[in-house]
């Protein structure tokens, strides 16, 4: 889980900060005066459905694609002037800011035809390392992420997860500081989602910068210290996961009974649920925290009433994210956690 920061911590410097990032194609606007800022060391995850700009931001950021100039009404930090990645400014050195990070896209970058060995040394040839340097580089890292056994063979005959890592790990060659990720999951099976998770984990507790955009909301919810939702070219929210499920209304606890007689003494004792009589059951709206559940449960202990069963439903990013960007509507059965 994100590493959590008390309110005497000193923020971390932006490893990432732009302001009014703008990108049009002919009359489709595709970003429209994005802000962000990502501290150093720090996990930042962009969601938004298909089309939203996820992957423009990225190109951006990374110097693949240049940002519109600021309109003579945006103001003058708007467009691709307005960005500093790595401390350095877009327009005036990307060459510095190519040499701070590294993009791990949503396809791989691995050739098929040659092996995880030569892969690295590749990478480490376009870095201009020195040959001796190179190749520590690249058994340090192929070690690393577990793919010594296989650096022999062609990478064509890797799985999706070993393809990723290796991507992975020829973006780490450089040593770069700034990540960027888009998509880094796709199509993986449940177990090397987890491994890339954890490979994530450790990245960041070597100080470095992770920015990375899916659609996976779990994956964001794990890794990201924060969150943006990137909707029809603008940031519609961001804050920590925490921070964005409280936008969301409807959270609550359910008590079901089983005894006629006992749901009857808690409607009395537990006057502001709403009752489902033919369930019997209660709803108490709240957020489901340890001091709400032993409030209920010691108002229902002293009225001499037990519960059958207890369960919780707090908004989670899946409904922080149909609610914010308008794909589909809240599921009408909520997701609850039984207790």
């Amino acid at each position: 889980m994100p590493t959590s920061r008390t309110d005497n911590d000193q923020e971390p410097p932006a490893a990432i900060a732009a302001h009014g990032l703008r990108k049009s194609y002919g009359d489709k606007v595709v970003l429209d005066g994005v802000d962000l800022a990502v501290p150093e060391g720090t996990v930042f995850a962009l969601l938004g459905p298909n089309g939203a700009g996820k992957t423009t931001v990225v190109k951006i950021l990374s110097t693949l694609i240049s940002a519109d100039a600021p309109s003579a009404d945006a103001g003058s930090g708007s467009g691709s002037g307005g960005v500093r990645v790595g401390g350095h400014d877009l327009t005036a050195n990307p060459q510095a800011v190519r040499a701070a990070i590294g993009v791990t896209g949503q396809f791989s970058a691995v050739d098929g035809l040659i092996t995880g060995e030569e892969n690295m040394l590749l990478m480490a040839d376009l870095h201009h390392l020195p040959r001796s340097e190179g190749r520590r580089a690249a058994a340090g890292l192929l070690e690393r992420f577990d793919l010594t056994g296989a650096a022999k063979k062609p990478a064509s005959t890797y799985s999706g997860g070993m393809k990723r890592r290796l991507d992975l790990a020829m973006t780490l060659v450089g040593n770069p500081r700034i990540i960027f990720l888009d998509e880094p999951t796709t199509g993986l099976d449940p177990r090397s989602r987890h491994n890339m998770w954890n490979i994530i984990r450790e990245l960041v507790a070597d100080g470095v910068t992770v920015f990375l955009t899916t659609q996976h909301l779990e994956e964001a919810d794990e890794l990201a210290d924060r969150i943006a939702v990137l909707n029809n070219g603008r940031i519609a929210a961001e804050g920590t996961a925490k921070e964005l499920k409280r936008l969301i209304p409807g959270g609550h606890v359910r008590l079901r009974f089983t005894d006629p007689a006992a749901y009857h003494s808690a409607t009395l004792t537990l006057n502001n649920a709403t009752r489902d009589d033919e369930a019997l059951s209660l709803q108490i709206p709240g957020d489901g925290s340890q001091h709400e559940l032993r409030t209920i449960l010691d108002r229902l202990d002293t009225a001499g009433v037990e519960a059958d069963e207890l369960t919780v439903h707090t908004p989670d990013l899946d409904d922080v994210f149909f609610a914010l960007t308008g794909t589909a509507d809240i599921p009408d059965q909520p997701k609850e956690t039984a207790r």
